[in-house]
């Protein structure tokens, strides 16, 4: 059976074996590391660790491709976009202007630009591999109890349970409405052309928005006739109390997170300037 995409993916590793909170705060923790710098040396190290870290929890690539490929298109129309709207911006970080060959205009391939852009790439691959650790390393009622834990209402919390819960589900129904429409002679297959594919993939996107409705009323009544919502506060099974080893992980990100921005901000300039 395909392996089903952002849900919960069962491994006996150090990464799933910790709590859900250290796994959210330490997201937080390493995305605004990762977010708030601009220094080429502290997002080499921070990629560097998060492919470890990915390595560790023994999450296979293939098992997370389609998303992987997602975050490449998107970031390289990000790339694409930036250069077209400021294809000096980096020359106005750094201060100066290596030109490597000219287009037209303003827009010439500098060293500076160059290097900019290289640094925004990182930053995608710094945070990509640990979002989406933490998506598949974290059970979604786990999820659920730790935004609680953390402060947010169990009502907002439980609903992103539910959200997490539902992407398997609406790829089940995909595949099984594909399957019958093919069945009845839906060709959706390269051999087909793509205005006719786009048309027979309709097909199948009617049916399975009127059976997520469906099952979304169903959903809703069960927690009404339930009760959901009545208390302010509610308890949480899966919730797991600190071990050691959230603890030592925790202190680990908070002090990645202090050198970063020490680093960072030693001089007053976010941007390391190798061209000075």
């Amino acid at each position: 059976m395909a392996v089903e995409m952002l849900s919960y993916i069962e491994r006996n590793t150090a990464v799933h074996r910790l709590t859900g909170v250290t796994k959210l705060l330490c997201f937080i923790l390493w995305s605004t590391a990762a977010m708030l710098t601009y220094d080429t040396r502290i997002l080499i190290f921070l990629f560097l660790m998060s492919i470890w870290i990915f390595i560790v929890s023994k999450i296979e690539i293939k098992e997370v491709s389609f998303v992987l490929i997602f975050i490449f298109i998107f970031l390289l129309l990000n790339n694409v976009a930036i250069y077209g709207f400021s294809p000096q911006e980096g020359v106005k970080i750094y201060g100066t202007s290596h030109v490597l060959f000219e287009i037209a205009g303003r827009y010439n391939v500098t060293l500076e630009q160059i290097f900019y852009q290289f640094n925004i790439t990182l930053k995608y691959f710094t945070v990509a591999p640990v979002a989406l650790l933490f998506i598949v390393t974290t059970h979604p009622s786990e999820f659920a109890a730790s935004l609680n834990k953390i402060g947010i209402s169990y009502r907002i919390s439980y609903a992103v349970s539910l959200a997490l819960r539902y992407i398997p589900d609406v790829q089940r129904d995909f595949r099984n409405i594909a399957l019958a429409q093919q069945a009845r002679g839906l060709d959706m297959s390269n051999k087909e052309k793509l205005p006719k594919r786009v048309k027979n993939a309709a097909s199948i996107i009617i049916p399975l928005i009127l059976s997520s409705l469906d099952k979304i009323e169903t959903i809703s009544n069960a927690m009404e006739l339930r009760g959901f919502g009545k208390n302010k506060k509610r308890t949480w099974y899966s919730s797991r109390p600190f071990q050691k080893s959230d603890y030592l992980v925790l202190t680990c990100f908070i002090l990645i997170l202090a050198a970063s921005l020490i680093i960072t901000f030693h001089d007053g300039n976010r941007f390391y300037n190798p061209f000075q």
